[in-house]
């Protein structure tokens, strides 16, 4: 055979098993999770007795999982995002990290009760019945994790808690009307959508701003970090000291306002304390570098990271089995809308084990938007977006704002990301100083050829640091996530009753 056609044969060979092995890829992963939701069908099968309700149960369970699937992919990428997309942890690494972190924090600290979720959104009248508001749990159940699954497909993060919220007041305006809603709640919900992401962005933006004038702006970057580092590793130890005591592990400590104050004192003295000794013995191999000194916020942001993963899996595993463990209460007592639910250790292992599948799974692509497609990340900007997320959360909670994680995290994104193009756009580059400005002699606002008015065309272009059309596509997400959940929450109610009362 001659070389030629021996090596189009090869070629062929070898593109034919590239695309055996993508496509094996791209089966796989719903392959696993379909594994998983039968998987969660048999358990559930042999557990609930036998009752009128109990096919309710089990289909709720599947829903459970199916429900944390897709938070597992969407909702952790705002956590692990920017560490990935600043380069300070490996997509493969991150994965694992999140994955432990996330099924700690439900297991460990997760359970809250779930009275918002049943009670607070909507009021339904004493005589509702029992069977009726099974039904209303699984279609908003069901609705918020389709709504989720779509965005993810469309690379959209958004609020998990919001899309539940939707599924929650659709189904229940279609299983008793409009009156049933409590619109206060809706009202502070639709406030979270511009007070999160404002609060988030302003507060990174801040931060960076901190870092960049008082250690990366300075002439000697090397000793101004040895001063300052500890102590932004001090304030995020601290931080995240009241965060966790507040957030993560409400469930199973509850201390007082004094108390946890007391606590961010003594980790933010702790922390700094602590670090000094590290960031020295570190600063003394460092070359006055942007890069180089920008490289200590590394191991600090995967600690963020890690961390908000724990808070993440502990706060949000009541969204992902939450209304499982209120038609099991239903179920059991025969009574719609029990009061305060625990989550039981079986339910939140469903949960816990459901989102770290779907982020191993589905969850990388939306990393990567999240990490690399808004705005370019480095550990500075990175660290600053987790700190943010974190210290907004306190300040909302100080003040009774409602928020959502999932929008302060990705306004973090965009807040340090406007700020890098504000900084570029008047002149200042990483090193600080100024580009030098034109003598009014040369027009600055004119071009003389129409070559150089491309040129300043492009040089403007390339100052437009954060990609507009992610903004906007997130943007809209966000604001259409509580009606087409709900939307779509009450056609399944009423495909449901339909069905059920054939």
């Amino acid at each position: 055979m001659p070389k030629s056609a021996l090596d189009k044969d090869l070629k062929k060979v070898g593109s034919l098993e590239e695309a055996t092995h993508a496509l094996s890829r791209s089966i796989a992963a719903p392959g696993l999770a379909i594994l998983f939701l039968v998987a969660i069908f048999l358990f559930m099968s042999g557990l609930v007795p036998v009752g009128p309700l109990s096919i309710f149960v089990i289909a709720g369970g599947v829903i459970a999982g199916y429900m944390a699937l897709n938070i597992g992919a969407n909702d952790v990428a705002n956590n692990m995002g920017p560490a990935v997309g600043s380069r300070a942890l490996p997509l493969g690494a991150a994965l694992v990290i999140a994955a432990v972190c996330e099924a700690a924090g439900a297991i460990l600290a997760g359970g809250d009760v779930v009275s918002t979720i049943s009670k607070s959104i909507i009021v339904p009248p004493p005589d509702f019945d029992v069977r009726d508001f099974v039904m209303l749990m699984m279609a908003s159940f069901l609705a918020a994790g389709m709504w989720l699954h779509l965005a993810t497909i469309l690379n959209a993060p958004v609020s998990t808690t919001h899309s539940i919220v939707g599924g929650v007041l659709g189904a229940g305006i279609a299983a008793a009307g409009f009156g049933v809603v409590s619109w206060p709640t809706m009202g502070a919900i639709a406030a979270s959508w511009v007070i999160s992401p404002i609060m988030g962005g302003v507060v990174a933006a801040a931060l960076l701003g901190f870092i960049k004038w008082q250690v990366l702006f300075k002439p000697d970057r090397v000793a101004a970090a040895k001063r300052w580092v500890p102590v932004m590793i001090g304030l995020m130890a601290g931080v995240f000291a009241m965060y966790l005591a507040l957030k993560g592990l409400s469930h199973v400590w509850k201390p007082s306002a004094g108390t946890v104050w007391a606590l961010g004192i003594a980790f933010f003295a702790t922390g700094t304390l602590a670090t000094r000794p590290w960031v020295a013995r570190r600063a003394e191999t460092l070359e006055n570098r942007r890069k180089h000194v920008a490289g200590l916020f590394t191991l600090p942001l995967i600690f963020a990271a890690g961390l908000l993963s724990f808070a993440h899996g502990a706060n949000d595993v009541a969204n992902a089995v939450g209304p499982l463990a209120a038609i099991v209460a239903a179920a059991e007592t025969g009574r719609a809308v029990p009061g305060d639910v625990t989550l039981p250790l079986w339910v939140l292992m469903i949960g816990a084990v459901g989102i770290s599948l779907g982020l191993a799974l589905f969850g990388p692509r939306l990393i990567r938007t999240v990490g690399t497609k808004i705005t370019k990340m480095d550990a500075p900007r990175a660290y600053c977006v987790a700190l943010a997320a974190a210290i907004t959360v306190l300040i909302a909670s100080a003040l009774g704002l409602p928020v959502s994680s999932t929008h302060i995290a990705i306004g973090g994104v965009f807040g340090v990301g406007f700020l890098r193009e504000q900084l570029a756009n008047l002149g200042l580059k990483a090193d600080g100083p100024k580009r030098p400005k034109p003598k009014a002699s040369e027009p600055s606002s004119l071009s003389r050829t129409p070559e150089d008015a491309i040129k300043k065309q492009l040089k403007r272009e390339k100052r437009r640091l954060v990609r507009r059309r992610h903004v906007l596509g997130i943007a809209a997400a966000w604001v259409i996530t509580v009606p087409a959940a709900g939307g779509l929450a009450a056609l399944l109610y009423w495909i449901l009753k339909l069905v059920v009362d054939l």
